[in-house]
């Protein structure tokens, strides 16, 4: 009951009724070249381990379908679906294992977490894995070590104690070339030292996303894991799934690009069929959750 109230909440914020909310995102299938249903990506996952999705973290729709998704994993899969998110962090995952357990309270765990300030949008998906005793795993970098490469580069971490790396993604982390770099700086308007170091802190972010996903795939065989993040970090299969496909690369992964846009009444869907296995538009007239 808690879950589905929380999903109500989430559509009504959007703007629109739970029933009506299939009205308001198309989802296409790059390979089959076709319209398809959420059904259709969770059937798809029978041959897959890893299911990126690749949000605009201010999407009221993509949230959703984000949670929906979940929710439909865990019921075809009972106790072998995980969740991952860029939005919690790998130092405190003991935080969030004991908010799942009931031993904390939501008060101290989204204060302790150092949650998102609109956790809101994700507190559907933990709510549920908490009712349904589902693992979550805080897969992304602490601000501390995103902090010390932006100011000083991939080459300070080497200085960190021992201990950092129970957080922290084995050494050298590779900057990728290529068209992950090219998307970079023509995003931030071109290269320059400055621009440099935060690309090598976004290297940071996915090697670590990769690192924690990986970890928790070898210790839980046959588990379907869906993970959150922003989707320069999955577009076109780059980024974080890029460096876990280089660091398992028996790991079968889909990845879904989530994202409003102002050609949602006629989508054509061949100008995006480089950025995933599934494209989703959503509507841009819904209101944005923040």
């Amino acid at each position: 009951m808690k879950f589905f109230l929380l999903m109500i909440s989430i559509a009504v914020s959007a703007g629109v009724y739970a029933q009506d909310i299939s009205s308001h995102y198309k989802i296409y299938d790059v390979k089959k070249q076709k319209t398809i249903s959420l059904d259709d990506i969770i059937a798809d996952m029978n041959q897959a381990d890893v299911l990126f999705f690749g949000e605009d973290h201010n999407d009221s729709i993509g949230h959703y379908l984000e949670a929906e998704i979940f929710k439909k994993l865990s019921s075809k899969y009972p106790q072998k679906t995980a969740l991952s998110l860029e939005m919690f962090h790998t130092d405190v995952q003991p935080e969030v294992d004991e908010y799942l357990a009931g031993l904390i309270s939501e008060k101290n765990f989204i204060k302790e977490s150092r949650a998102w300030g609109n956790y809101k949008d994700y507190k559907p998906l933990i709510e549920y894995a908490k009712q349904h005793q589902l693992k979550v795993i805080a897969a992304n970098a602490a601000t501390r070590y995103s902090n010390a490469v932006t100011m000083n580069g991939l080459k300070v971490l080497e200085n960190f104690p021992k201990t950092s790396f129970n957080f922290l993604p084995p050494l050298p982390i590779d900057t990728a070339q290529g068209r992950y770099y090219e998307k970079f700086t023509e995003t931030l308007g071109g290269h320059n030292m400055g621009s440099m170091k935060i690309y090598q802190t976004q290297n940071l972010w996915d090697a670590t996303m990769a690192w924690s996903i990986n970890k928790f795939a070898k210790a839980n065989k046959g588990i379907k894991i869906l993970q959150l993040n922003g989707r320069f970090h999955s577009d076109e299969k780059l980024g974080t799934l890029a460096k876990l496909a280089r660091t398992n690369p028996k790991l079968r992964i889909l990845n879904i690009s989530s994202f409003s846009d102002n050609s949602f009444t006629d989508p054509d869907w061949q100008k995006f069929k480089n950025l995933g296995d599934y494209v989703i538009i959503t509507d841009p007239t819904v209101k944005r959750s923040y």
